[in-house]
């Protein structure tokens, strides 16, 4: 599978699995265990997806060596400290039955953002993490951790779709050496995208889905996504997008679709900062 490099050499596969939402123990055990045997070789996680120990499980007993596997976790909102990254992460760890992350992510752009990327600095001196990066980051706030710690952050991942492309915001990344990965790449089927004629169309030309078009135009922007679905079928469907090549012309037809507007929350709203400080997990 084609691997995007960060700033610090270490490569990523430009397809990985997502977590978010499976929630319960075996269905995420199982899912992750398909996704591995299906040919995933990335899967993401999070403290706040409450499902570490079953993706652990996964991971265990997929058959596959650890050392083929690329594995993201992130660090939640009441543990963004020094403090708090040190302790959690252990139990991250322990969870996920692993020695080591692959990388390890800021999960939002708040409290003690400064202290907690400290943190991930030090665990990746420690070998414990071999890339470390950000998420829901805006360009400015990236910028700002970049210039006044020693690390500038290997990847952001933040929300981009047809809808949402942040054309600009990923270029003013890349300048600054940080990588892009893509969650929510279909909007969770909002606006009906799985049906969008624009999509269809170009799906058509190609014979493939929707999603398979939505995976292939992130993935010719060598940015890293993550696709998500407990169905094999269709786990191994989202796999089938390095056998096309999109046409320029349907680059410009998917930009039409690009209203430049979350699909889900502004992380600049207040009342949703307030929320996630109040979602106290324990994790």
């Amino acid at each position: 599978m084609k691997t995007i490099k960060l700033n610090n050499g270490v490569e990523v596969p430009v397809l990985g699995f997502g977590t978010f939402q499976i929630t319960d123990p075996e269905e995420a055990e199982d899912a992750v265990r398909d996704a591995i045997q299906a040919g995933y070789r990335h899967i993401d996680t999070a403290q706040s997806y409450e499902n570490e120990g079953a993706v652990g499980r996964g991971i265990a007993t997929s058959g596959v060596d650890r050392k083929e596997l690329f594995v993201t976790t992130k660090i939640w909102v009441e543990n963004t400290s020094y403090k708090g990254v040190m302790s959690s992460f252990q139990r991250s760890l322990d969870r996920l039955g692993l020695e080591y992350v692959d990388l390890l992510l800021l999960h939002q752009p708040y409290n003690d953002t400064f202290g907690a990327w400290r943190a991930l600095e030090e665990l990746q001196k420690q070998g414990k993490v071999r890339a470390i990066g950000i998420s829901n980051f805006s360009v400015e706030q990236a910028v700002n951790l970049a210039e006044f710690n020693d690390v500038t952050p290997q990847i952001n991942q933040i929300e981009i779709n047809p809808f949402q492309q942040q054309t600009n915001n990923i270029q003013a990344l890349r300048d600054e050496g940080i990588s892009l990965e893509a969650w929510a790449p279909f909007a969770e089927g909002k606006n009906d995208i799985f049906t969008n004629p624009v999509l269809t169309k170009i799906g058509d030309k190609y014979g493939k889905s929707v999603a398979q078009v939505i995976l292939r135009w992130l993935i010719e922007q060598d940015i890293v996504v993550l696709a998500k679905s407990v169905k094999p079928e269709r786990m191994r469907q989202n796999l089938a997008v390095f056998d096309f090549e999109l046409t320029d012309d349907d680059k410009v037809q998917i930009a039409t679709l690009n209203d430049g507007e979350s699909q889900f929350f502004s992380h600049a709203d207040p009342k949703m900062i307030k929320w996630m400080a109040g979602r106290r997990l324990e994790v």
